[in-house]
């Protein structure tokens, strides 16, 4: 009879999944010590009147530990992409030398590195909030299946301890992310 439950607990499983990689691309988005292009992923330019990443018009490398270069395809972006860094959240200050945007990084304080590490929980306890409400709607949809189908009350609880490994797995990956993320905000 789980069989019948089996797409409820894939669902839930699908949802959960969405949430990980929610928190990787957030954990990605947030500056640790060491310069990393994926910190530029989320800028968009002004490329011939559309909002175009940043990625898609130039090419984004981090030659030395506090140093991101934007090597743009067309020259004549330059502009568009030191305007659009500058008028981005991330506080950064590019120079353009007419070929390449530099982005120095500057050395993160104590009190910003704490700062980043609350972040980094606020969008951890975002993705654990929407595992559990993955959990609670595969096991309203299992109730409610069980009790429109009449299946045997044992189904539902097999059904609903599967949903609820699957909660604690996910979870699981989320603190390990955030331990991970936060040791590398932590780190000089």
């Amino acid at each position: 009879m789980l069989t019948d439950l089996q797409p409820h607990i894939d669902e839930a499983h699908n949802e959960m999944k969405l949430s990980i990689d929610f928190v990787k691309r957030e954990f990605g988005n947030i500056r640790a010590g060491k310069a990393n292009p994926q910190l530029l992923e989320n800028i968009k330019v002004d490329y011939y009147g559309s909002l175009t990443p940043l990625n898609q018009v130039a090419n984004i490398s981090a030659p030395e530990p506090r140093l991101l270069v934007v090597q743009p395809w067309d020259k004549s972006m330059i502009q568009a992409i030191e305007k659009a860094i500058l008028s981005s959240s991330l506080g950064l200050n590019p120079s353009n030398d007419g070929n390449l945007v530099r982005i120095p990084l500057p050395i993160l304080s104590e009190e910003r590195r704490q700062e980043l590490v609350k972040v980094a929980r606020d969008m951890a306890e975002k993705s654990r909030i929407s595992v559990r409400n993955a959990r609670r709607d595969a096991n309203d949809a299992i109730k409610k299946q069980v009790k429109d189908d009449s299946l045997p009350e044992d189904s539902r609880f097999e059904a609903e301890e599967e949903v609820q490994k699957l909660t604690d797995q996910h979870i699981k990956k989320i603190d390990a992310l955030l331990e991970e993320k936060e040791g590398e905000i932590l780190s000089i």
